[in-house]
């Protein structure tokens, strides 16, 4: 079963789509687009977010999500959804990850640590908009698909890992961001550590078995931190290792 998972994931890259599939997945972009504006100017009153930055969009326009989830699920690629792309793991739904992306505000030449490659999408989106980023996996065969994935698609200045990214990557912080994409119910150490004064982490913060809250970190000058409650949420739990 593993080994028909993975061979699933790596398959959008070995079927390349058709010029007519191309158009057909460029509309379906636009569409997913029209969809984030409206969720984002809907879900405003809670999150005080009426619209997401631009470049984010941008970025989303450009991103080919269709080459990064399994290729059954290629028909369902744009929508408004999570979808599954095995092992347990979700590919968050457009709207959550446009979010994400603009409470983290990456700039041309940020340095971003992301936990749960999962397939490589959010990580493509944060290269697109201009960041070097480094990415953790814990289940390996997930984090080998998105590491010949981003490299076959292009994106050059994102790095994959496999393991445990409850304690970052130490070698390339401090980071101007910081993208957790598991539920915890506290700001792990280590990462607090090696966000830069200055920077900025995301991350849903609450209890694995109930809903979370999408949490904007911002670490000050002086190495204090403001925390945000934007929205609630309901992510997987984090994975593997020791926990405070």
């Amino acid at each position: 079963m593993r080994r028909r998972l993975v061979l699933a994931l790596l398959a959008g890259l070995s079927a390349a789509p058709t010029a007519a599939d191309e158009v057909e997945f460029s509309a379906e972009r636009t569409g997913m687009i029209r969809v984030i504006v409206v969720s984002t100017l809907l879900s405003s009153p809670e999150t005080g977010i009426r619209e997401i930055e631009p470049r984010v969009l941008a970025a989303m326009a450009k991103v080919p999500r269709h080459r990064f989830v399994p290729e059954p699920l290629l028909p369902f690629a744009y929508r408004n959804g999570p979808l599954p792309v095995g092992f347990d793991q979700n590919l968050s739904q457009p709207f959550i990850a446009a979010l994400m992306t603009h409470l983290l505000a990456p700039k041309e030449g940020d340095v971003v640590y992301e936990t749960g490659t999962d397939t490589g999408y959010q990580a493509a989106l944060l290269h697109e908009l201009g960041a070097r980023v480094f990415s953790v996996e814990i289940i390996e065969p997930l984090a080998a698909a998105a590491a010949v994935r981003l490299k076959t698609l292009g994106y050059g200045r994102v790095t994959v890992k496999a393991g445990d990214g409850y304690d970052g990557w130490p070698e390339h912080a401090p980071y101007d961001g910081i993208l957790v994409k598991e539920a915890l119910d506290h700001l792990p150490p280590a990462l607090v550590a090696q966000l830069k004064p200055g920077g900025r982490m995301v991350l849903p913060l609450g209890p694995s078995e109930d809903v979370q809250h999408l949490t904007l970190v911002e670490k000050g000058a002086d190495g204090t931190l403001r925390t945000t409650r934007v929205l609630p949420v309901r992510f997987s739990p984090f994975q593997g290792g020791k926990r405070i």
